[in-house]
């Protein structure tokens, strides 16, 4: 074992464990019912289909994910590397037989060989300390014909507007206060992590999409994210409606070729 790895995901796992509690108090993070819950659920079906499903959910956290894909009627088992984001998720969704939750390794699941219809993460492949093996790992879980869907950004690089955005909240916050749940409450060890990170200086789709290719998955589609965005606006106040232009954000869907079929969205790829 490469120690220097070991201990970075322990670093990880700290991390998140220490803001399991007060996760879904930061922006961004909470799935609301309503606009934003609908819009997500779209982005899903559009991913993935409308027949429910066998899904794994990588990296789970809070289980705000898991509550989109139960909603769509979704078997689904959610793995999170902390066991203190999974207390927080099985609470949520205690007594729905549609979900299993596990204590696992993103990168490497131990599931069965294609076992799932779908694998979906959100907010993950940034933190993945060995991206290639996982990717590998998630299309051997798939089944033949199922779909890799993958929420993320580069969360290293501020856009050219979300600079000014950034600015105009620091004024903000001049006379509103700073908020003690946002991602900066961490910013010190956060910033530490991800320096050691491969996608540490930044993930786009122009350095995933090759991985991702490499992987062995065909037919990448690049969603808009433009309804999601615009539901997490509706509703916030004006320093959340500015964070959302911070970052370039983007929706990847893969496919598992299937040998018997031809792919069902070959007309949308953007190879």
């Amino acid at each position: 074992m490469d120690i220097r790895n070991h201990d970075l995901k322990e670093d990880i796992r700290e991390y998140w464990s220490k803001r399991s509690r007060t996760f879904d108090l930061a922006f961004g993070h909470r799935i609301p019912p309503g606009s934003e819950l609908d819009a997500w659920a779209a982005a899903v079906r559009d991913a993935i289909g409308a027949a429910p499903q066998k899904v794994l959910e990588l990296a789970c956290g809070t289980g705000e994910v898991t509550k989109v894909l139960l909603s769509l009627g979704h078997e689904v088992t959610a793995l999170d590397f902390s066991e203190a984001m999974l207390d927080v998720a099985r609470a949520k969704h205690a007594g729905n037989e549609r979900v299993r939750f596990i204590l696992a390794d993103a990168e490497r699941t131990m599931e069965p060989h294609e076992t799932y219809d779908a694998v979906i993460c959100r907010h993950l492949v940034w933190t993945l300390t060995e991206p290639e093996q996982a990717l590998a790992d998630w299309f051997r879980v798939l089944k033949p014909g199922g779909r890799l869907l993958v929420f993320d950004g580069d969360w290293a690089k501020l856009t050219p507007v979300g600079k000014l955005a950034s600015l105009a909240v620091r004024v903000l916050e001049r006379f509103i206060g700073q908020d003690p749940h946002y991602d900066g409450a961490m910013s010190e060890r956060h910033a530490d992590i991800m320096k050691r990170l491969p996608f540490g200086d930044g993930l786009t789709v122009e350095r995933l999409v090759p991985l991702v290719e490499e992987a062995g998955f065909k037919d990448i589609r690049l969603p808009t994210r433009g309804a999601i965005v615009k539901a997490q606006r509706r509703k916030a106040e004006l320093r959340n409606r500015l964070r959302t232009l911070f970052y370039r954000r983007f929706i990847l869907v893969a496919s598992r070729p299937d040998p018997l079929r031809t792919g069902a969205f070959a007309d949308k790829t953007v190879q």
